[in-house]
């Protein structure tokens, strides 16, 4: 059987590690097993100390284990960290170094098929930059970038309220970011429920590209909170700052600064001023029923969810600290009970929504437009179309049939 040559044994230390696991949950992964004579985690041990090299048919399992590509194990050294922007997240809940390590990998993933869609938009005369991009500060103030925000949206900042509930406003506001040339994508997983990555991991993160801008949404937080999530992300972009979100607790560090400025600002957006220009009759500070009425009400005017107003609450100095953490928790344990009962729901359900219509509705009409039209007059192939989408390439030409089919093909001119 064909062996290894060459492989760098400090390399197979780092992509394990790098990937969360130890030896023995990589052993087991991997598929190595034990024998009388020597366990699964010493053959593993023994490939890491060059003391045995792995068949090629192990090597390739193992490229596939740790989520990396087959040539880096014959690198001589491990590759530097990859830009991928600040990690904003406050660790309040605990994340493990298997949930961060596949992070990483989502990471990688995205900022790989982000850096095609640019190269695609060059080569094709249209990389045209974008002047919001990086095109304010957070000194210039919440209203101030709120304001630039709406205006960019084509927003109204009445007070009348907002109708078609919260799906109707994530759809309505990613069409908008779309138009303005923002590449929006729903992303919970590494392609399989293996790989799942809750909200508690990360919420969303932003690509701050003069040209290709992306923005991703962690799919399996709840679809109140996507609005506000794609409105944060955009205002990291609108400052220039790419980086990982989580939720909305923040510290007193500059990157807490940052984050805590993108949650008032989205807050903002989503919630004009002349939506809150008096007090809630029957609020009371550190009452946590008539807050809960009162966020009720006003979340349901507005199509936005109850804890980004009660975040609003709070920040205005209509509730207090501790109304605010009791309130959160019991709109986290209400997600928890929802969800859990939509699994349920889903295992015991034979029905649901096409492959092709959740791979189209995650990926936007933004990107399958990109790699439509590049597609189509033949400065693409299927195999880097596949790579774009992040589909096999058998499923890229049912996935573009069904796009076209829904006149999303309309979204092709809207970048010339």
């Amino acid at each position: 059987m064909a062996r290894g040559e060459g492989v760098n044994p400090e390399i197979l230390i780092w992509a394990r590690e790098s990937a969360g696991l130890s030896i023995a949950d990589a052993a087991d992964k991997i598929g190595l097993s034990s024998s009388e004579a020597i366990s699964a985690s010493d053959k593993l041990a023994e490939f890491e100390a060059g003391v045995k090299i792995p068949t090629r048919n192990q090597l390739v399992k193992i490229s596939a284990v740790y989520r990396r590509p087959l040539i880096t194990f014959y690198m001589a050294a491990p590759p530097p960290r990859g830009v991928r922007g600040e990690d904003f997240r406050t660790h309040t809940v605990y994340v493990s170094n298997r949930e961060n390590a596949l992070l990483d990998a989502l990471l990688r993933d995205i900022r790989g098929r982000q850096e095609m869609v640019r190269s695609l938009l060059e080569d094709e005369d249209e990389a045209v930059r974008l002047p919001f991009v990086g095109a304010a500060n957070i000194s210039d103030g919440v209203h101030s970038v709120a304001r630039r925000i709406n205006d960019a949206l084509g927003l109204s900042e009445t007070g009348k309220g907002r109708f078609g509930g919260h799906d109707y406003l994530f759809k309505d506001m990613r069409s908008r970011c779309e138009r303005l040339g923002v590449f929006v994508l729903l992303v919970g997983d590494l392609g399989s429920h293996h790989s799942v990555l809750t909200d508690s991991v990360f919420r969303g993160f932003a690509l701050a590209d003069e040209i290709a801008p992306f923005v991703v949404i962690n799919d399996q937080d709840a679809k109140a909170a996507r609005a506000f999530t794609l409105i944060h992300e955009l205002t990291h972009i609108w400052i220039g700052q790419s980086g990982v979100s989580g939720g909305t607790d923040t510290d007193a560090t500059p990157k807490g600064r940052i984050e805590q400025f993108c949650n008032d600002v989205a807050s903002e957006v989503l919630l004009p001023p002349a939506a809150l220009t008096e007090r809630p009759s029957g609020l009371v500070a550190d009452e946590k029923e008539g807050a809960h009425r009162a966020i009720s009400r006003i979340a349901d005017t507005w199509s936005v969810s109850e804890p980004m107003v009660a975040y609003r609450f709070h920040r205005m100095g209509w509730i207090s600290g501790a109304t605010y953490r009791q309130l959160s928790a019991d709109y986290a344990a209400r997600w928890r009970a929802i969800k859990s009962k939509e699994k349920a729901k889903a295992r015991e359900s034979e029905s649901g929504p096409s492959y092709y219509a959740v791979r189209q509705h995650r990926l936007g009409s933004a990107l399958i437009g990109v790699v439509q039209r590049t597609l189509r007059d033949n400065l693409l192939t299927h195999t880097k179309a596949a790579k774009v989408l992040g589909v096999k390439p058998s499923s890229v030409e049912p996935l573009l049939r069904r796009f076209e089919a829904n006149r999303g093909a309309l979204f092709i001119e809207s970048r010339r």
